[in-house]
């Protein structure tokens, strides 16, 4: 499977480590009434999904930055790929 990095272009998977569910990035706020019940569901409810997920990706043997990897679990298609920290800033977690 290529990845095509948003400023190296065309890499192989190999240089990449998979993390998991680009939700990842929604951290709860420690400080709220539930957060609790919000970390649990963060640390172990997970989604299996058919089709199109967006995924996060370390690129550890190039520059060692975070992707956000939209790709279909179903035929490997990566139809994204987004730097984290531009998902996180446009969502609002960028603390």
């Amino acid at each position: 499977m290529i990845i095509n990095h948003p400023l190296l272009g065309p890499r192989d998977i190999s240089e990449f480590v998979y993390l998991g569910d680009a939700s990842l990035i929604n951290r709860p706020d420690w400080q709220d009434e539930d957060a609790d019940k919000q970390f649990y569901e963060y640390l172990y409810l997970r989604n299996n999904p058919a089709g199109d997920h967006r995924e996060l990706w370390y690129h550890e043997h190039g520059d060692r930055s975070w992707l956000v990897v939209t790709r279909n679990t179903l035929t490997h298609e990566i139809t994204k790929v987004e730097f984290a920290r531009d998902v996180a800033v446009a969502t609002g977690r960028n603390r």
